[in-house]
């Protein structure tokens, strides 16, 4: 299909197009219009959707890759490559999703790869206790102060699955705090009030979730500490701990108060719960250390995933020694995995991990991500349109509202259909971008200076047009 985009270079006195800025001069003023093709041919695409739709609940795997909040077909990948995607019509795009987060070193990064395809000839799954888990263990030990041991799951879920239980066999208390739109896996317990696809596709709380498992699930407001105390009052003794995105990427992006966390922290400790960080998403994506060694504080318990696997299917709960020991076979909190620690997934998070370690890493991400985000930020401000946003190190994010976003209830006064309008123009100019308002976006090491440059650039121009 070719689009055609507008880029308007004066007007007519007394007129303006919306979102532009004014042209200052003489009443007089001619209209210029200068028109720029845009080539987007998705045939392909559309056939593979089509009869995936046939095949599977909306013809995906996962809900938010359907696209129903940004409108139009999702494109069908073929290959991806550092910092680039291509669908099966060929079309390339920068890509800013990065698999949700793992492909932090880049697509299909040659050591990685190099290092599965060795560890591949031994087996791809023992079933059986493996030497590379340990390796695995001790390198996420070493860099997270708060962990003395940990778990191998298959997914972030699982991990989350896994931390709620220990949360209450440790405790001996059934409730659990989390926080609205923060989204932990699609476990009954953490289907309240959820983030992610759940807020993507405008879904109540899942049905099917019972309300047993609803009425032990509490939830605050995020960056609110007295949300959180009030619940502690109403439910005295009874609540497990705390659980939290440290950085809430489910929602779009939004960054915690200093003073929030670290209330946070006190509080449970009076309490007598946990405080458990779920850094799925943001554990070695915003430091080598997490979030927890980025904003210094030491939770409980942690959940990790993505960054750790490389791009295979991986989770962890982790944390301190007398908590982890109540995990079976060490104590009586059962948990298991048939796949859980397989080689593939503990050799590609190794060979990631080896690369993330390298000093100036974050330092690079933080530079690359920073141009990009005020390079957006300034375009859309410059055409007039209200749009907030920022990053931390590799993860970054954006609302089109005015701000600030400090918890879900503001996310909420974004303009999503003008996302949407935003998000099919950007994929037009060869930009791939998370197809909801409400996730976060993610940079890698092979994003280069002409990868944010164009997209700075399709930016300027969809933000003229909408």
């Amino acid at each position: 299909m070719i689009y055609a985009s507008a880029i308007v270079l004066g007007f007519l006195a007394g007129s303006q197009l919306p979102g532009a800025p004014v042209m200052r001069g003489s009443s007089a003023t001619t209209v210029v219009m200068q028109t720029t093709a845009v080539k987007h041919d998705t045939t392909k695409s559309d056939e593979i959707m089509a009869e995936a739709m046939t095949l599977m609940p909306g013809g995906v795997s996962s809900p938010v890759r359907a696209f129903k909040s940004v409108g139009g077909g999702p494109v069908v990948f073929d290959r991806v490559k550092g910092s680039k995607a291509y669908d099966v019509d060929g079309n390339e795009y920068v890509d800013y999703v990065g698999t949700w987060g793992p492909a932090i070193v880049g697509h299909a990064d040659d050591t990685v790869l190099a290092g599965v395809t060795e560890t591949m000839q031994k087996g791809t799954s023992f079933g059986a206790p493996c030497a590379l888990e340990n390796e695995l263990a001790k390198m996420v030990i070493d860099a997270v102060p708060s962990v003395d041991m940990v778990r191998f799951t298959n997914s972030g879920t699982e991990a989350c699955m896994g931390v709620l239980r220990l949360m209450r066999a440790y405790t001996g208390r059934e409730k659990v705090i989390k926080f609205e739109g923060c989204y932990h896996g699609h476990a009954d317990s953490f289907l309240v009030a959820a983030g992610s696809g759940v807020i993507t596709l405008g879904l109540p709380d899942s049905p099917g979730v019972t309300k047993g498992a609803a009425d032990s699930t509490l939830v605050a407001k995020y960056n609110d500490l007295e949300s959180v105390k009030k619940l502690f009052e109403a439910n005295k003794d009874e609540i497990s701990g705390v659980i939290l995105e440290p950085v809430v990427g489910n929602s779009g992006f939004i960054v915690p108060d200093q003073a929030f966390l670290e209330g946070l922290r006190e509080l449970t400790k009076q309490e007598g719960a946990l405080l458990v960080f779920d850094e799925v998403m943001t554990g070695f994506r915003i430091s080598y250390g997490g979030a927890q060694k980025y904003f210094g504080i030491e939770p409980d318990l942690s959940t990790f995933g993505k960054v750790i696997g490389g791009g295979l299917p991986v989770g962890a709960y982790a944390g301190k020694r007398e908590i982890m020991e109540n995990v079976a076979p060490a104590g009586s909190m059962y948990q298991a995995g048939t796949l859980s620690g397989n080689p593939l997934a503990m050799r590609a998070g190794i060979e990631t991990m080896k690369i993330l370690s390298q000093p100036g890493t974050y330092e690079q991400l933080d530079e690359k991500t920073g141009k990009l985000i005020n390079g957006i930020l300034d375009a859309a401000k410059e055409a007039g349109h209200a749009v907030c946003g920022g990053h931390i190190s590799g993860m970054f994010g954006f609302f089109f509202c005015e701000g600030p976003v400090k918890s879900f209830s503001d996310a909420t006064a974004s303009d999503t259909a003008k996302f949407a309008k935003w998000h099919r123009g950007m994929l037009e100019r060869g930009v791939y971008l998370a197809p909801s308002q409400y996730e976060a976006g993610f940079m890698s090491l092979a994003h280069t200076d002409a990868d944010i440059e164009k997209t700075i650039a399709a930016a300027k121009e969809v933000f003229a047009i909408i």
